[in-house]
């Protein structure tokens, strides 16, 4: 823990004075050679924000970020080594592959969670049917058997909850779930009810709640060993009308969509021909009310999703996870195309965000809820409230155990900003830039 932490300083501290290189190599060729250092001056911009990028994004997007920044500096080779910039070009190059290392290794979210002690008597349930057959894929019950983990696969029409609380009450001191977001959310509330570690299988489609805990979604199998060789961390649990979550639950368009029967096979022709049956002014779905954290009681809106946790959205790094799952809070996004000045969100932009430990919409009618990606259906008042520090989970010590979110900042300027704090020796976790509300709250 030590080591890495001071692995971290040191790296944040030579990537701030690459970052001071690179600026200072970029100023003198510019103005040393006017006007043809501006060629100079903006190419390296373009290199420094593409490496940036680098550092923050993931999958395709790092590819496309790396293919840029290595553009741009072959392009400034290319027209200015001949004019006497090659010494300066070198030691810009240097100075930018210094700072993408040290920012990489200052920005890393893995964890050195607390050790904990293996459970004697764990038990993993698998959903063979989630993302199509995954389990069955990498052999997931053979290896939990190896583990001397209990399996229990699900059929068609068991009762999952049934199923865990008769574990429990056979002695089982430790609760895994192999399969989607809902499942899991099933599993959380036993373990979290009877104080018993947990440990999310990521064998589902998208598993969110994998992401955000710091489990490594393509190490399904390794995700097992949060029983065997793994740390433990607290997390917060989200609860609608008493029935716990553990990502979000949406209220309106996609709530509405996943109540129709062949949303599953059509997901985008069922979402567009839903969006009318919502906003169009003639709808017959009864109008949300709302209060926002100001006070002002608010009709009608086309998204409501209450998290557990906020989430980070638009172009930030980390966008569409969340940050951090121990803050004690709701999320709160609410988007309205329509804007209405007297009723709706209203505001310069149709959507807002904010935080609160209990939010609560009401509605004249029955309202369609989407909780976990499952369709339901609540009687309003529709009451959501966190459960701070309510699960105990488990992760693999070579899994992250953060969010990709936890650290990356939002903007050069924060990321300057969180390098100096992560190089002064504070925990590079609180220097990361929380989600701040889009519009004025009141």
């Amino acid at each position: 823990m030590h080591r890495r932490t001071t692995g971290r300083r040191a790296a944040a501290a030579i990537a701030l004075a690459a970052a001071v290189w690179t600026l200072g190599v970029a100023l003198v060729a510019a103005f040393d050679d006017f006007p043809r250092g501006l060629v100079f001056l903006g190419g390296g911009l373009l290199a420094v924000g593409a490496t940036w990028e680098t550092v923050l994004r993931r999958g395709w997007a790092r590819s496309g970020a790396i293919l840029l920044a290595l553009a741009a500096l072959a392009g400034m080779f290319w027209a200015l080594a001949d004019d006497g910039f090659l010494r300066l070009l070198l030691l810009f190059a240097l100075g930018v592959l210094v700072w993408h290392v040290g920012a990489r290794i200052a920005f890393d979210t893995h964890v050195a969670l607390p050790h904990a002690v293996p459970p004697q008597r764990p038990v993993l349930f698998v959903n063979p049917r989630s993302g199509d057959g995954k389990a069955a894929r990498v052999g997931l019950v053979e290896q939990a058997k190896a583990r001397d983990i209990a399996t229990v696969e699900l059929h068609p029409g068991d009762d999952l909850e049934e199923l865990v609380r008769d574990a429990v009450a056979g002695g089982a001191d430790g609760l895994a779930m192999a399969g989607g977001d809902g499942s899991q959310a099933i599993v959380a509330a036993v373990a979290a009810e009877h104080g018993l570690p947990y440990a999310c299988i990521p064998s589902g489609t998208r598993n969110h709640f994998a992401l955000d805990l710091g489990v490594d979604r393509e190490d399904v199998v390794g995700a097992l060993d949060a029983f065997v060789d793994g740390g433990e961390r607290v997390v917060d649990l989200g609860e609608v009308n008493g029935r716990v979550f553990v990502n979000n639950v949406s209220l309106g368009i996609y709530a509405e969509a996943v109540q129709q029967a062949g949303y599953r096979q059509r997901k985008i022709r069922t979402l567009l021909a839903t969006v009318p049956m919502v906003v169009s002014p003639s709808s017959d779905c009864p109008p949300l009310r709302w209060t926002t954290p100001g006070g002002r009681v608010k009709k009608g809106a086309a998204v409501v999703l209450v998290s557990n946790g906020q989430y980070r959205l638009g172009g930030a790094a980390g966008a569409g996870s969340r940050p951090s799952l121990t803050d004690g809070l709701l999320g709160v996004t609410v988007l309205d195309p329509r804007s209405s000045a007297s009723e709706g969100p209203g505001g310069p932009l149709p959507w807002r965000q904010f935080t609160e430990p209990e939010f609560t919409v009401d509605s004249d009618g029955p309202v369609p809820a989407g909780i976990d990606g499952e369709a339901v259906v609540l009687e309003p008042p529709v009451h959501f409230r966190s459960r701070p520090a309510a699960l105990r989970v488990r992760i693999y010590r070579h899994h992250h155990g953060a969010s990709p979110s936890a650290i990356e900042p939002v903007g050069a300027v924060a990321a300057l900003r969180s390098l100096a704090v992560i190089a002064a020796g504070r925990d590079p976790r609180a220097a990361a830039a929380r989600p701040r509300p889009t519009v004025p709250t009141g």
